[in-house]
């Protein structure tokens, strides 16, 4: 009876959990995605780059909305079993309401070890690919270099300007600045042309350029000069200035440890200055104890199943218990922002779910005493 009881309230979270996920995680992923437009039209990076760091960061969605969505799925659940009087009859049947709540605190451990295991594993394994993606990728687009009236560094040491671009796609008035020896490995610190007009070949790899001159500035501080009626330059294996370093988030977890505990300054984001640190503290944090809340938000939602229909305030209470979950979730995602400026911080992170859990389960088994409810 009770196997079968359990199995039907687990479904029904389960629908209410996962179409709520997946619904909000395509939402904010499709806004982000949105964002990352600017990989292609500002960076240059290839429509399969784009696709691929996109579709990457998408477990990061989920996981960060796991703890909001179990919330909104638990409140769904208990309010559609009441309004069906389906709870009713199990508290008629002689089921406990503690059982109910037991269960669902169970329900909240698996969540909570799901997100610790995306947190921990998944996510800087998925993100660190997506970054070593932008990182060994060439430059694609060669036309969102060349803009009208703006000019573009997109490429790190190289400059472009344009004045105007030809409903035929030709280029007016061309000037290129290159600090880096990007587009010629002649001796020189920086060499700068000028072209009265150029077009992309259709390869989209070489910049054909024509009636203009190359400045080119030696390191002994001369400079040489070059006309020309018509040049190339070779555009392709050009690289973005988009972050190719893995940042913390991107950082496996054993890493960070390794850096908390060694100060293993040869290891990524690790550095023994007091910032740096605290960003260890707080990642490691974000990692494990966020999670935690997610029980905590189980035995908050519980108090539902203790609603009675004479009372005036039912209607509203899974509104305001809702609320309570909110603020919740919200002030651990403030709180954990400063619990790395000392281990002090940190361990009170961790104390508040740990022991607020036991207080909220405690009242739970107060409140359910005095309903005469037999197993």
């Amino acid at each position: 009876m009770k196997k079968t009881i359990y199995r039907y309230f687990f479904y029904e979270f389960l629908r209410y959990f996962t179409i709520t996920l997946f619904a909000l995680a395509i939402i904010v992923w499709t806004i982000q995605a949105v964002n990352y437009l600017d990989l292609v039209s500002e960076d240059g990076h290839a429509f399969t780059i784009y696709f691929s760091y996109s579709f990457l960061t998408l477990s990061k969605v989920i996981t960060k909305l796991m703890p909001f969505c179990f919330l909104i799925a638990t409140v769904l659940t208990v309010s559609k079993l009441e309004k069906d009087n389906e709870l009713m009859v199990l508290w008629t049947s002689g089921l406990n309401k503690i059982h109910i709540a037991n269960f669902l605190f169970t329900v909240s451990l698996l969540v909570m070890f799901l997100q610790i295991l995306f947190t921990t594993a998944i996510n800087p394994k998925l993100l660190y690919i997506s970054r070593m993606l932008l990182k060994n990728s060439e430059l694609q687009f060669i036309p969102s270099l060349l803009k009208e009236r703006q000019f573009n560094d997109t490429v790190e040491g190289l400059t472009i300007f344009v004045d105007k671009k030809d409903d035929d796609q030709v280029f007016r008035n061309i000037f290129i600045r290159d600090d880096g020896k990007i587009l010629s490995e002649v001796d020189g610190s920086s060499s700068t042309i000028f072209a009265e007009y150029g077009y992309i070949n259709d390869e989209e790899k070489n910049l054909i350029l024509h009636n203009g001159s190359i400045q080119r500035l030696k390191e002994d501080g001369s400079i040489n000069v070059f006309q020309f009626d018509k040049t190339a330059l070779n555009l392709s294996g050009l690289a973005t200035k988009s972050i190719s370093e893995p940042k913390m988030q991107e950082t496996s977890t054993i890493e960070i440890f390794s850096c908390l505990i060694q100060k293993d300054i040869s290891i990524h984001n690790c550095n023994l200055d007091k910032k740096s640190l605290m960003d260890n503290k707080i990642e490691i944090n974000k990692r494990f104890g966020m999670p935690f809340y997610i029980p905590l938000i189980a035995l908050l939602c519980s108090f539902l199943l203790a609603s009675r229909k004479d009372k005036k305030i039912y209607s509203y209470k899974k509104y305001i218990y809702f609320f309570i979950g909110f603020l919740i979730l919200a002030s651990s995602e403030i709180i954990v922002r400063y619990s790395g400026t000392s281990w002090k911080h940190s361990a009170a992170y961790y104390l508040i779910p740990l022991l607020m859990s036991p207080l909220f389960y405690l009242i739970l088994i107060r409140t359910f005493k005095y309903e005469n409810l037999s197993k």
